[in-house]
């Protein structure tokens, strides 16, 4: 059986490739709450009634639901639970009057 490494260049090569990956850091996109939406001519319908009971893991805050505008029309998506985040507090999703129609401001984490 061969050994992996041939010889000391190669493996230097390789520790060299370990090494620049393992600095490599990933962003993620900017999740899509940081954006607002296109301006539509329908009213958004009253928020819906959601139930809140107690939160599954103690100190979670609840996110409320919030009408979208998907495929020509609001569609509801309902509210969750979510850990807070230390020096934020939630800005909820808003419809905004524009003119002649209405701009979705959505939901997003805020600093205080």
């Amino acid at each position: 059986m061969k050994p992996v490494f041939q010889n000391a260049s190669a493996l230097a090569a390789a520790a060299l490739v370990a090494l620049s990956l393992s600095a490599c850091v990933v962003v993620p996109a900017q999740p899509a709450y940081y954006s607002t939406g296109p301006v539509v001519a329908v009213a958004p319908p009253a928020p819906q009634v959601e139930v809140v009971g107690v939160p599954p893991i103690v100190g979670q805050i609840w996110i409320g639901g919030f009408w979208g505008w998907e495929s020509g029309r609001h569609v509801w998506h309902g509210g969750h639970w979510d850990n807070p985040r230390p020096g934020y507090h939630w800005v909820p999703h808003n419809w905004v009057h524009e003119g002649n129609g209405w701009r979705l401001h959505e939901g997003h984490w805020d600093r205080h």
